[in-house]
């Protein structure tokens, strides 16, 4: 009787704690940084163990839509949302995220890079935490520009990198010189060609929010895209953003890669990467005009307004964005692995320099990028890739839809251009601008 009774007693308290656990649903991207999270993320259950959590990994722009939407609804389908710089001063203007108010005591919150978290925040309260920073770098293959007779500057111009590439170039062999982000999204073709074109001396609007698209600047900028990678890009090139050039670079496809300085630490891991050993890193291209062609960036943890689970939630985003975490990949992954670009304690560990051939130039690209003036002349806006207003989200897309049909040659670099100019003088209309 009495072994009954224990047993009995046992399965209440088993029920019971299966009933006050909680779980938290975290919208995520499906990029190798935030992939260590959820392999890691027992610790934080370990730790934790009233909080469960349910993870939505999805690809970028998907990920975007369904966040978007659902926050916008207040729908709460998710507890914590992974969005970037763009969504966050937007969103906490709309009273769409939470205060982020109950991160811990050892959260060490100054420790936060200047240039990312400030970007952060709406009326001095931080909305969301970086779980990695980034701005955008050359990665180049050495063997192959040596082969070439050439020799990769610090500071390279575009035309250096159009003449590098071209060199590097063997299609017979399966060997191109360039690979660039060609897949249509305001997240992807957009953010590289925009970062391009501040380098030109192009911009998105001037300071009467008129668009830009009929400028000689922009005909400069896409005109090269388009022949840099007709010379020396992949076939199918439209169709890849990140994670395709990604591989492509890492099975030796690429003698230059342009894109995310995050991606340091994939193309020199020598699990993954063929050619780790055979990377160089230099700054972004620059056009002598003042600006260089990188952009900033930060995928972030939020919690949506919508939430009913918004302390469990910061709890996580806590733990996921601290110098624990960081300690915890360094542990399991490698300095090398641990998300970059957020807290300047990693900046000033030695381990990391040593461990991260990237992580000065990295360092460097993030602090001299400035959101406020992105670019050659005077903007109306904020934003180094892209332009922080809500309508931003659409036009963008829409003007890079138009960019990968030039791409792919269904229209000419000219019509692309005419084509965004009428379509965002539209949109500009609608949304009543300037207001």
């Amino acid at each position: 009787m009495m072994n009954r009774l224990i047993m009995l007693a046992c399965g209440v308290m088993t029920m019971s704690a299966a009933v006050s656990a909680e779980t938290i649903t975290i919208a995520t991207v499906n990029n190798g940084d935030m992939i260590t999270m959820k392999e890691l993320s027992s610790d934080f259950t370990d730790k934790n163990p009233s909080i469960e959590l349910k993870w939505v990994t999805l690809e970028e722009n998907i990920l975007r839509q369904r966040v978007t939407t659902d926050v916008a609804t207040r729908g709460g389908q998710y507890d914590v949302m992974t969005i970037g710089t763009y969504e966050v001063p937007i969103w906490g203007k709309q009273g769409w995220l939470t205060e982020l108010d109950k991160l811990g005591a050892n959260y060490d919150i100054k420790d936060l890079l200047p240039a990312i978290s400030s970007g952060l925040t709406f009326d001095n309260k931080l909305f969301a935490a970086p779980f990695y920073g980034e701005s955008s770098m050359v990665m180049y293959r050495t063997d192959l520009i040596e082969k070439a007779g050439l020799k990769m500057p610090k500071s390279p111009t575009w035309d250096f990198i159009r003449k590098a590439a071209k060199a590097m170039t063997d299609k017979e062999e399966g060997i191109y010189g360039i690979c660039l982000r060609g897949k249509a999204g305001w997240g992807e073709n957009i953010a590289l060609i925009t970062a391009m074109s501040n380098s030109f001396g192009a911009r998105w609007y001037d300071e009467n929010w008129k668009p830009q698209f009929d400028t000689q600047e922009w005909l400069d900028t896409l005109q090269y895209y388009v022949d840099i990678m007709e010379e020396s890009g992949p076939p199918g090139s439209s169709a890849n953003g990140f994670n395709e050039n990604l591989a492509l670079f890492q099975t030796g496809k690429c003698g230059i890669w342009i894109d995310a300085t995050v991606a340091g630490a994939f193309v020199t891991n020598k699990e993954d990467s063929l050619v780790a050993d055979k990377v160089g890193f230099a700054l972004a291209p620059h056009n002598n005009l003042g600006k260089r062609g990188n952009w900033l960036w930060a995928w972030t943890l939020a919690v949506p307004a919508s939430s009913k689970k918004s302390d469990a939630a910061m709890k996580f985003i806590s733990w996921a964005t601290s110098k624990e975490y960081t300690e915890l990949v360094a542990d399991k992954k490698g300095w090398v692995n641990v998300p970059p670009g957020t807290r300047a304690s990693l900046y000033k560990n030695p381990e990391y320099m040593a461990a991260a051939p990237f992580a000065q130039i990295t360092l460097d690209s993030i602090q001299s990028a400035d959101p406020k003036n992105p670019t050659v002349k005077p903007v109306p806006y904020v934003g180094v890739q892209f332009v922080a207003i809500p309508e931003f989200q659409g036009i963008g897309t829409a003007v890079g839809q138009q960019f990968s049909a030039a791409l792919t040659g269904t229209m000419t670099v000219k019509e692309a251009l005419e084509t965004s100019q009428r379509l965002v003088e539209r949109a500009m209309r609608k949304a009543r601008y300037p207001k």
